[in-house]
């Protein structure tokens, strides 16, 4: 009995990890060759927000570093930039989960939209400086609107599909530590 809490955050944990790796080798398939004109929501960005949202301990910090650290590598992006913006963002995220449980979704969905809108200007900003090629600022302010305006979607499916749901008041983890 003791084991059933500790054997859900494994298996929340895989989880995770394999929807991350299906949604990094889905945008590297080459489905359409033509440049873009709108940019689609940033949905590992999205998903890491949701599952910290609502189980931060099912995406532990060397988890959330390494899967954007492969996505940066295999996108050819700066190596470790947005890595280092999203772990900080999911640790300021997951150090405020107690406060967030208490709120309804739409200041929920505020709270991360702030944190987007602040590592994607940080992100933005830091590659000006270094003058490293970027994407243009339109694509990048339409692929910043749209991962706001699909986290509730994102929520939504990861509670109901996944069953990743906010933890009850008073449950507690295998260690005994509330949740």
């Amino acid at each position: 009995m003791a084991e059933a809490p500790a054997t859900q955050v494994w298996i929340g944990r895989l989880v995770f990890i394999a929807f991350a790796m299906i949604l990094i080798f889905g945008q590297l398939l080459p489905l359409d060759t033509r440049p873009a004109e709108w940019a689609a929501p940033n949905w590992l960005l999205a998903i890491t927000l949701a599952w910290i949202a609502r189980r931060p301990d099912y995406v532990p910090v060397v988890v959330v570093a390494g899967i954007f650290l492969l996505a940066d590598l295999l996108f050819q992006r700066p190596p470790g930039l947005w890595t280092a913006l999203v772990v900080i963002l999911t640790e300021m995220l997951r150090a405020r989960t107690a406060r967030i449980r208490d709120l309804p979704l739409l200041l929920e969905w505020g709270t991360f939209a702030v944190g987007i809108v602040a590592i994607t200007l940080i992100n933005r900003a830091v590659l000006m400086v270094m003058m490293s090629p970027q994407q243009p600022l339109a694509l990048t302010l339409i692929e910043m609107v749209m991962t706001i305006v699909f986290f509730p979607v994102v929520i939504a499916i990861a509670q109901f599909v996944f069953g990743v749901a906010r933890p009850a008041l008073g449950e507690v983890n295998s260690r005994g530590h509330r949740l």
